[in-house]
């Protein structure tokens, strides 16, 4: 197992591990990526997946926002259907489109046909958190994976869905496969997040983006168990784990019981209402709307006082910390000097 770094003084370390930081930690998903001219200089010459699976490359992007934002918290440049990739599933990320999957999963047999992790084909991942390690210094670096329904709501639909319909018949309709698929997603998660941590992350998250598609309810029973593997498996490696997901306000509970130690809120929920909702223990992040960007400084500095406010209500409340963050991630549209000055506002607060 590796040795973690000594940290002592990283402000988003001690918020997400519920120790008292010298000052509000901010960083934010996606700041690694399209809002940034030096980031679309380098994809001009490479595709997202080419991008993905190239060591300098990885490397070189998840370190830009740190330069120019001056943010707390790097996070690795990847994309949560790497590890399908790995696993032997054909698929693409199409620009404005998303993730294509070639031969989307419907049968059981499909489901017996996924491969395990290929460690050596994520090992330019493993190369790059490496280089970063070095690189990085003093700033954290946040591993992360999809969550297991997120990746099968991409595999079962073979791409983006508005409303998810042959997952959730599968889910509702068929749920020995739809267990047999998520054991099988699982174990991919848990063995991408695991070589991540090997090669020397900090932290961890957890994205379950299409999660807040489901009833709290369905989320028990389909969804739960397999996340909650996720965390339990890792849990030994004692580093911060965060827990995100979309439109979850119904879920923050559920999500909150499934292991992590921060569970992200977005803009629809305030963090003081979060606080009874994920239960005790937890810290929380969040949760800007990443719309306000857009607005105008005004628009931006009063929102993100009002976060920073809300975060500390939610504190006294009983969360054992507060990530500033946005409740999703930075949009392509964003001026990246309102997200600088953004970081430097919550500094200063």
């Amino acid at each position: 197992m590796n040795t973690r770094r000594d940290l002592p003084d990283s402000p988003y370390l001690a918020a997400a591990s519920g120790r008292r930081p010298h000052r509000v930690p901010v960083w934010f998903m996606r700041q690694a990526g399209r809002s940034l001219p030096e980031y679309r200089a380098l994809r001009a010459k490479n595709t997202m997946m080419q991008a993905c699976f190239d060591a300098e490359l990885i490397c070189e992007i998840t370190l830009q926002p740190v330069r120019r934002h001056g943010v707390d918290a790097a996070i690795l440049f990847s994309d949560i259907v790497v590890p399908l990739r790995a696993a032997g599933i054909g698929l693409d990320i199409v620009p404005d489109v998303g993730p294509v999957i070639e031969h989307p999963i419907r049968t059981p047999a499909d489901v017996a046909g996924i491969g395990a992790l290929d460690l050596g084909e994520v090992a330019p991942v493993s190369d790059a958190i490496g280089m970063l390690v070095g690189a990085l210094g003093e700033v954290p670096l946040i591993g992360f994976a999809g969550a297991p329904f997120t990746l099968a709501s991409y595999l079962v639909e073979g791409g983006p869905s508005r409303n998810h319909e042959h997952t959730k018949a599968m889910m509702l309709g068929e749920p020995d496969t739809w267990h047999a698929l998520m054991g099988r997603l699982t174990d991919v998660t848990i063995g991408f997040l695991r070589a991540q941590l090997e090669a020397g992350v900090d932290a961890i998250q957890l994205f379950d983006s299409w999660a807040g598609t489901l009833s709290l309810a369905d989320y028990r029973r389909f969804v739960l168990p397999h996340s909650a593997r996720v965390f339990g498996e890792l849990a030994s490696y004692g580093v911060p784990m965060t827990h995100f997901g979309v439109g979850t306000a119904e879920l923050l509970g559920a999500m909150g019981e499934a292991g992590a130690s921060v569970v992200g809120v977005d803009w629809r929920t305030s963090l003081t209402d979060a606080v009874p909702r994920v239960g005790p223990g937890k810290a929380l992040q969040g949760n800007l709307d990443p719309v306000v960007l857009l607005a105008g400084w005004p628009a931006v500095e009063r929102a993100v006082r009002d976060v920073v406010a809300d975060g500390r209500r939610a504190v006294e409340a009983g969360a054992t910390g507060h990530v500033f963050n946005l409740g999703h991630g930075v949009l392509p549209a964003t001026d990246p000097d309102i997200v600088t000055d953004a970081v430097a506002l919550v500094h200063s607060l």
